[in-house]
């Protein structure tokens, strides 16, 4: 066995349909636990205040952003838990999740809608803890 090695369990059809993954076990690795993300502007500082592709897109930019400066990737995260303020973003989001994750090796997640954010045009927040090697 390796310092590093991760399982991710084998989804029900529902769960693979939905992009996440029911578990994953970790041993070794450096664990990251990383804040939440929201914004109202994407990276090259364009407005996207009530764009929630834009503002998902940019979550997970930085988010990735964050993680290299560790040496790692949006392949490390482990779960996350996405907070969205209009449940009919939720498909939309599993979309992206799919697309940012090709492999079919999802994170663990937990979607929760809420009623407001801390500022207003904010329509996504992503928290997430990651493993690297």
């Amino acid at each position: 066995m390796s310092d590093y090695e991760v399982t991710h369990l084998e989804g029900t059809p529902f769960q693979k349909s939905r992009a996440f993954s029911p578990a994953i076990v970790t041993s070794g690795g450096r664990t990251v636990w990383l804040a939440g993300q929201t914004s109202t502007t994407d990276l090259a500082g364009k407005p996207i205040p009530h764009d929630f592709e834009a503002q998902a897109r940019t979550c997970f930019a930085l988010i990735e952003r964050t993680l290299e400066r560790v040496g790692g990737k949006l392949d490390n995260l482990v779960t996350m838990t996405v907070f969205i303020n209009d449940p009919r973003h939720g498909d939309q989001f599993v979309k992206l999740r799919q697309e940012l994750f090709p492999n079919g090796k999802f994170p663990c997640s937990a979607l929760l809608t809420i009623s407001s954010f801390a500022h207003p045009g904010i329509l996504i927040e992503i928290q997430a803890v990651a493993v690297i090697p």
